[in-house]
């Protein structure tokens, strides 16, 4: 009989698992959904080996079974699978964005003599849903493991080696309270900053409506992870509050810090506090799959003529390179360009740039050289 793994809900995680195990494994890929038109989907794609609406038929006889589930329902699965008569051996993991809590939760499977071992794959996408999910979601990303100190080095080493060739990331053994305080200051926080502001500005803009017509440039790529999922980033936050209320407390501080120094006028604190973050800012892995989605976007100056909108999608098209949007800048403060490029996939972005520049248009990226703008009264 061929091993198993159950992947617990196949949308984009779950999916795009269930697609690497079956391309790089042996294993048969059992998925489980409690959307019976999910299940079909993802067995039409090709996703996995068969599907169930039913719990217990689809971790029967499983060698490893995958929570890939909301966070806020992960402990409700642990919970149901304790109860389960598991083969014996079995190894549980998860893939929420949280660690503590879950970690928590998994004590529960270990009282009943299995192995549970949190993880958590830092990739993600702008889609969702099966339809999105591909085995290469995870390519070079960093996958944490979280097992506890008690945990089966046994059991830690073959999950790792599973993970590792099925996914190609790069595995990370971490302190599950440790990973939720990285997670909650570079991912959690600024998803409730971005918020924050979104909706402050939504406030000024009932009253003015120039608020949101001049809102571009960088007020839209600083507050584009607002548009995550309300009710995901609810739960995630919950989940992550022992670490997300200091986190913010650091925040409110360093806000009053910004605030006390505009206000007696310091202006040496405020450029050292500027130049100390773009030194910080500019020293970040470029292009590296983390918990953010990244944007590849170029700028580039277009006349406006008829058609030279129609020419640029024309000349990338006929170069098989996949144009994502394109998008008018009307705001162009502190940005370059007139035409602003995306693209979903790094390989079309880094095709772009030459055939855009061969083509005679001057291209400007993220990395391009920064030009100082003074403004004269």
């Amino acid at each position: 009989m061929n091993k198993k793994i159950a992947i617990l809900g196949v949308g984009l995680i779950g999916g795009s698992l269930a697609f690497s195990f079956k391309e790089r494994t042996d294993y048969r890929v059992i998925g489980f959904d409690t959307s019976e038109a999910t299940i079909d989907q993802a067995i039409t794609l090709g996703a996995v080996d068969e599907g169930h609406t039913s719990l217990p038929e689809a971790v029967v006889n499983a060698d490893y079974i995958i929570i890939a589930v909301p966070v806020g329902q992960i402990g409700l699965y642990i919970n149901q699978l304790a109860n389960l008569p598991l083969k014996k051996g079995v190894i549980v993991s998860d893939v929420g964005s949280t660690k503590a809590e879950v970690t928590k939760y998994g004590k529960i499977l270990k009282d009943k003599g299995y192995s549970f071992i949190g993880g958590h794959p830092m990739a993600g996408s702008h889609r969702s849903g099966v339809q999105a999910a591909h085995a290469l979601l995870f390519e070079n990303a960093y996958y944490v493991l979280t097992p506890e100190p008690d945990s089966s080095l046994s059991d830690v080493e073959k999950l790792s080696h599973l993970l590792k060739k099925a996914t190609h990331a790069q595995l990370v053994v971490m302190d599950a309270e440790y990973h939720d305080k990285v997670v909650g200051a570079i991912s959690h926080l600024p998803h409730v900053i971005a918020t924050g502001l979104v909706a402050q500005v939504g406030n000024y803009n009932d009253a003015n409506g120039w608020f949101h017509r001049l809102a571009a440039g960088g007020f839209r790529d600083l507050t584009r992870i607002a548009a995550s999922h309300p009710v995901m980033w609810r739960d995630i936050l919950l989940s992550n509050r022992e670490e997300m209320l200091p986190l913010l407390d650091d925040w409110i501080k360093q806000m009053t810090n910004f605030r006390q120094a505009i206000d007696r006028g310091d202006a040496d604190w405020i450029e050292a506090i500027f130049a100390r973050s773009r030194d910080l800012r500019q020293g970040l892995p470029d292009k590296k799959k983390g918990l953010l989605t990244p944007i590849y976007e170029c700028s580039i100056n277009i006349p406006d003529e008829p058609g030279i909108i129609g020419q640029v999608a024309t000349l990338l098209g006929e170069h098989e390179v996949n144009l994502s949007n394109i998008h008018i800048m009307e705001n162009r403060e502190e940005m370059h360009g007139i035409l602003r490029l995306t693209f979903r996939k790094l390989t079309d972005f880094e095709r772009a740039i030459p055939i855009l520049e061969a083509a005679g248009y001057s291209t400007y990226t993220e990395n391009s050289k920064e030009v100082d703008h003074v403004h004269l009264n």
